[in-house]
């Protein structure tokens, strides 16, 4: 049912590539604008009285840029970027030989923070309040209590699940921004950025149609530029053009809001199988032998976001502009 170039996620594929595309500064870093005021403000404070940026929480759908600004908050503070993810973190250890490691303004960014360990949670609550990490060393009578002092640093903490971050964590952020998905004109900067880095030939059509296809999500637009580009090299004179779109869009079968065959397969089922809805969330996911989560975080966003779903109290209801785009009509 999956098709990874429009999901979200980062993908093993996109690592390399999202690198050189990715901004280093914010004046170069396009859309959100009210994150990017907010923390420009924060930054130059920070510089100027020569402490640590307050902690930092971003969240919001995936591939909106949340890793791209950690990137920059390092840059600007002067300090290295330490990348690791809630889930590596298993034990309080792993925490403190990550903390131990910074100097004076780094930054460590932890991806999918609310998937953290609960006891490892609780150690950091000191390491961001007072700077210092509480460590048990050893076990029974002969365990003792080690207090370490750490260097001035700041934490990028990242989620799409804001709300399953426990209270305690949530309050030691000075610093909360949502990332939202970006308007059509803001992917097309974002798109005649990377061409340019990329060097490729692009018209101004096909920018607008690609931006319209993106679902208002950067990492999505620049996957949906590389596939294009291979179109363009190998059938069309390198260069992309409307003309040589239609064929990717035809290949990967992704229609004019951007929608692919299993956000189609998701609105389909609603209509067909249960009258437009409402319905579970776990009757859709069973019906398509997908998972709650992908549901949940790949597929209804930009269902929701396009007009074309609704989540009620009894469940998930088709639009009416949903039935106009698939052609089918309300029994």
């Amino acid at each position: 049912m999956k098709n990874t170039i429009l999901q979200p996620t980062e993908l093993a594929s996109d690592e390399q590539i999202e690198i050189t595309l990715r901004p280093s500064t914010l004046p170069e870093f396009v859309g959100q604008p009210e994150t990017k005021e907010m923390l420009l403000l924060a930054l130059r404070a920070a510089n100027q009285r020569k402490e640590p940026l307050d902690h930092v929480l971003l969240y919001g759908p995936p591939g909106l840029g949340k890793t791209t600004l950690a990137h920059i908050i390092a840059h600007e503070l002067k300090g290295n970027l330490h990348l690791t993810a809630g889930p590596a973190i298993t034990r309080a250890g792993d925490l403190a030989s990550l903390l131990m490691n910074l100097e004076s303004n780094d930054v460590i960014f932890i991806d999918e923070i609310h998937r953290i360990n609960r006891a490892v949670e609780e150690t950091l609550y000191s390491a961001m309040e007072e700077g210092r990490l509480d460590i048990i060393l050893g076990k029974g009578p002969a365990a003792r209590s080690v207090r370490i002092d750490l260097k001035p640093f700041t934490l990028v903490g990242a989620t799409t699940k804001y709300g399953a971050l426990t209270s305690p964590l949530r309050s030691r952020f000075g610093f909360v921004q949502k990332l939202n998905f970006y308007s059509p004109p803001e992917i097309q900067q974002i798109l005649e950025r990377s061409a340019k880095i990329l060097k490729v030939e692009i018209s101004q059509d096909a920018i607008i149609s690609l931006a319209t296809r993106s679902r208002g999500i950067p990492r999505i637009a620049n996957r949906l530029l590389r596939r294009a580009r291979d179109m363009a090299e190998v059938k069309f004179n390198n260069r992309i053009t409307s003309e040589s779109l239609l064929a990717i869009y035809k290949l990967l079968k992704i229609d004019e809001l951007g929608l692919d065959q299993a956000d189609r397969e998701v609105l389909r089922l609603i209509i067909t199988h249960h009258h437009g809805g409402p319905v579970g969330l776990s009757t859709i996911a069973n019906t398509l032998s997908e998972d709650e989560e992908t549901i949940l975080d790949v597929y209804e966003p930009f269902l929701m976001a396009s007009g074309l779903l609704a989540r009620t109290k009894q469940g998930r209801v088709v639009t009416d502009k949903a039935y106009t785009h698939l052609g089918l009509s309300k029994k």
